[in-house]
């Protein structure tokens, strides 16, 4: 029986379009459905139905979109790496026949990947829910704005932090921008959560990784010289008001990304980092 598979395509990339009409004809040829998302910049419209798998076609951008629309509805991701070399999407144009295949024959790796949900309380009223894959940001709406934040864990208070802004960011989310702002590198399948300043007023704010069943607070203050913004997975923005309260701490469920495992990680790693491992490093 042919399966319910969904295309979504980054028609920004080079030979997107081409790419995804060969692959739903070979698809089709096999019996399967095929559903196709292209899009243009930002995604406006996400087609309704039960999936069975979706492929995504673009770059780690791409499979970040798609996590947040399909990992809630435990659809699992088959990213094909069409942009530059990429953390997540791992499965080259020429081999995502062959690896596949193999997922349909259980012999490829499945990566199950922490997710967290992004409340934004107002007033004491839950006003927006939103889930990353990545990170989710608070930062000012300006440039090299100082913003203040009162940060706290489910267990513990934090403090007040004075900085350009604050990262909240998953495993998976460690070698994007948190990585870029002094971050840890964190084993992608790790449960646990970064908790990183933005440039700190105060040097002693340093980034800290706390286990993953903990909630973190984060309250912007009042008085602010600036705008605060909320940014999820560098893709959905929101406006921040002056005594709003995010409430950030692991989603119900996991992002599932075929052929996208540890193994994967440490090669795209040592190769974006220029590890040599020998004599010359």
């Amino acid at each position: 029986m042919g399966l319910r598979i969904l295309l979504i395509v980054n028609l920004h990339k080079a030979n997107a379009s081409r790419l995804m009409h060969d692959i739903q004809s070979i698809l089709e040829t096999k019996g399967h459905s095929i559903y196709l998302c292209p899009f243009e910049g930002k995604p406006e419209i996400f087609p309704n139905g039960g999936y069975d798998i979706a492929f995504t076609l673009g770059g780690d951008g791409t499979v970040l979109y798609a996590s947040r629309c399909l990992a809630p509805l435990s659809i699992p991701i088959f990213p094909i790496n069409i942009g530059t070399l990429g953390f997540i999407a791992a499965v080259h144009p020429e081999q995502w026949e062959q690896v596949f295949d193999q997922w349909l024959n259980g012999t490829v790796s499945v990566s199950k990947r922490l997710m967290l949900a992004v409340e934004l309380w107002r007033e004491g009223d839950l006003l927006d829910t939103r889930y990353c894959l990545n990170d989710a940001v608070i930062s000012a709406s300006g440039i090299a704005k100082i913003i203040r934040l009162d940060v706290r864990t489910g267990s513990a208070d934090l403090g007040p932090f004075r900085a350009d802004g604050l990262i909240i960011a998953t495993p998976t989310g460690s070698t994007a921008y948190s990585v870029a702002a002094g971050g840890p590198i964190l084993d992608p399948e790790l449960e646990a959560i970064i908790i990183n300043p933005i440039c700190p007023f105060t040097l002693s704010n340093r980034p800290m990784v706390i286990p993953a069943h903990e909630q973190v607070i984060v309250e912007v203050e009042r008085e602010q010289r600036s705008n605060v913004l909320l940014t999820v997975d560098g893709q959905e923005v929101i406006q921040l008001k002056e005594g709003d309260k995010i409430i950030m701490q692991r989603a119900s469920f996991l992002a599932s990304i075929i052929a996208s495992d540890r193994k994967v990680f440490y090669k795209v790693l040592r190769t974006k980092l220029n590890w040599s491992g020998g004599p010359d490093a």
